[in-house]
C-alpha cells in the first residue's frame, strides 16, 4: 500500500457526473491512502457532484472538435505538470458536500502535510498524451484506463485522417506504458496483439449500493398498463440501435420505449420521435443521477443494448448498462457481441439477436412477453445473475493492480 497521503491525479474528458468507472477508482484509491483530485470539464448542463474527494471541472472555449481537444490537453498538460507535490487532507467519508453545477472550485478543505509521490491516472486516449509528457517531465507514475477500444469507435473509422492522428499517438505512448487497464479481456486480447502490452482487465460491474424503495410507476408518472422498454447510456450514439428501437416501436402499441442518457443520435431521434408521431409512445430523458435512473430501470420490463457489430469497438463492447439491467432484475435484449452475449445466454437471462433491426427486435419483444412462465425465468435468472457478477470482486482487482504501484 502507498504511504498516507500520495496524491492521484486523474483526468477524463467528460464532466465527471455520470461516470461511474472513474468514481470507482477515485474511491479506491481514496481507500488506499491517497489524496485524489478528478479532472473533467464543466458543461452548460453538467449535473452537480458529490464527491468524498476532490474535483476540478475546467471551463473550456470550445466544446467538441479539433478546438476541444487542444484546449484540453494543453491545460491538461499544465495543470499536471504544476500540480503541487505537496498533500493534502483527503475529506472525511461523512462529510460529503454537494458541488454546484455552475462551481469551479475543489470541494473539499485542505491541510498540509507529508506526500510521498504522485500518480497519474488516465482515462481513454484523449487525455493520455499530457498524462504521458508530464509523467515523464516530472518522473512520475502513470496508470492507463481504456475505456474502450478508441481509435475503433465509428466516429473515427469513418475520418481516416482523424484517426490516423490517434493512432499515432497510440502507436507512439502505448508500448511505452508499465500500467495499462481496460474494460473486457476482448479489448485486452486485441491491445497485446497490437502492442505487446500486458493489460489488466477490470469490469464494469457496478457495487451493490443501496437505493432505497423502488419508487411506484405512478411517481415517474409511467403508465400501469404497458411493458416498458428502457435503453440508457450516456454514449448513445451512431450504430447503438437506438434508432431501430424507436421504429420497432411502431409496431408495438402495447410497449412503452424508455430511452435515458444523451448522445451523438440524441437529434436524429428528437426528429423521428415527432416524424412518426410516436410522442406517446417514446420517451426522451436525459441524463441524470445515477440512482435517479435506477428508478426508472427498476420499474422496466426489458432493458436493450443494441451496439451493431460495425467497428471493432462495438463488436468487443461490454457495457455498464448490461450490468445495471441485471442489477435491477430486469432482462436483456441484446444483439450477438462477444462479451454482451456471452453473459445474456450464459446466464440465460435475455434475449439476442442476430441483429438489431426493427423487425427482429419486434419479433423478440413479442416472443418475450407471449410467454409469461419464460420471462418469469429469465427475471428470476438476471437477479442470480447480478448476485454472481459482483462489481466488489472488480474493486478488488483494481485494488491489487493499485497497490502495486506503491
Amino acid at each position: 500500500m502507498p504511504s498516507s497521503f500520495q496524491r492521484a491525479v486523474v483526468s477524463v474528458t467528460n464532466d465527471l457526473a455520470t461516470d461511474n468507472r472513474v468514481n470507482r477508482t477515485c474511491t479506491v484509491l481514496q481507500e488506499l491512502g491517497w489524496e485524489v483530485l478528478l479532472v473533467g470539464r464543466m458543461l452548460p448542463g453538467s449535473l452537480p457532484l458529490e464527491r468524498t474527494y476532490r474535483t476540478k471541472r475546467m471551463r473550456l472555449l470550445f466544446n467538441k472538435g479539433p478546438l476541444f481537444y487542444a484546449e484540453y490537453n494543453l491545460r491538461l498538460f499544465f495543470l499536471l505538470l504544476f500540480v503541487p507535490t505537496g498533500s493534502r487532507q483527503p475529506v472525511p467519508a461523512g462529510s460529503r458536500q454537494p458541488v454546484p453545477a455552475g462551481s469551479r472550485q475543489l470541494n473539499s478543505p485542505t491541510q498540509s502535510g507529508p506526500c510521498a509521490g504522485t500518480l497519474f491516472i488516465s482515462n481513454d486516449l484523449d487525455t493520455l498524451l499530457p498524462n504521458f509528457l508530464a509523467a515523464r517531465i516530472r518522473r512520475k507514475k502513470l496508470v492507463y484506463d481504456t475505456h474502450e477500444y478508441f481509435t475503433e469507435v465509428p466516429e473515427l473509422v469513418r475520418r481516416p485522417r482523424v484517426r490516423n492522428a490517434w493512432l499515432a499517438i497510440e502507436r507512439w505512448i502505448f508500448p511505452k506504458l508499465g500500467t495499462v487497464i481496460t474494460v473486457n479481456q476482448s479489448i485486452a486480447n486485441a491491445y497485446r496483439e497490437r502492442y505487446g502490452n500486458n493489460v489488466h482487465v477490470v469490469r464494469n460491474i457496478p457495487m451493490h449500493t443501496a437505493l432505497g424503495p423502488m419508487p411506484m410507476r405512478e411517481e415517474l408518472s409511467l403508465p400501469l398498463d404497458k411493458h416498458i422498454l428502457l435503453l440508457q447510456g450516456a454514449g448513445i450514439n451512431v450504430d447503438r440501435g437506438a434508432e431501430e428501437a424507436v421504429l420497432a416501436i411502431r409496431e408495438l402499441p402495447e410497449c412503452l420505449l424508455l430511452i435515458i442518457g444523451g448522445g451523438d443520435a440524441w437529434p436524429v431521434l428528437e426528429r423521428m420521435v415527432k416524424q412518426h408521431a410516436l410522442e406517446s409512445r417514446v420517451r426522451l430523458l436525459g441524463k441524470m443521477p445515477y440512482a435517479r435512473m435506477m428508478d426508472y430501470t427498476r420499474n422496466a420490463d426489458l432493458g436493450l443494448t443494441l451496439d451493431k457489430d460495425t467497428n471493432l469497438n462495438y463488436r468487443f463492447s461490454l457495457p455498464n448498462k448490461l450490468f445495471d439491467y441485471l442489477h435491477a432484475g430486469i432482462p436483456v435484449l441484446a444483439t450477438d457481441l462477444p462479451e454482451v452475449a456471452a453473459i445474456v445466454r450464459g446466464e440465460d437471462c435475455g434475449t439476442v439477436l442476430p441483429q438489431a433491426t426493427p423487425h427482429a427486435i419486434v419479433q423478440a419483444v413479442h416472443s418475450l412477453f407471449s410467454d409469461p412462465d419464460r420471462y418469469a425465468n429469465m427475471r428470476r435468472n438476471a437477479t442470480f445473475a447480478a448476485r454472481k457478477l459482483d462489481g466488489a470482486q472488480e474493486a478488488a482487482k483494481l485494488r491489487s493492480i493499485l497497490e502495486g504501484l506503491g
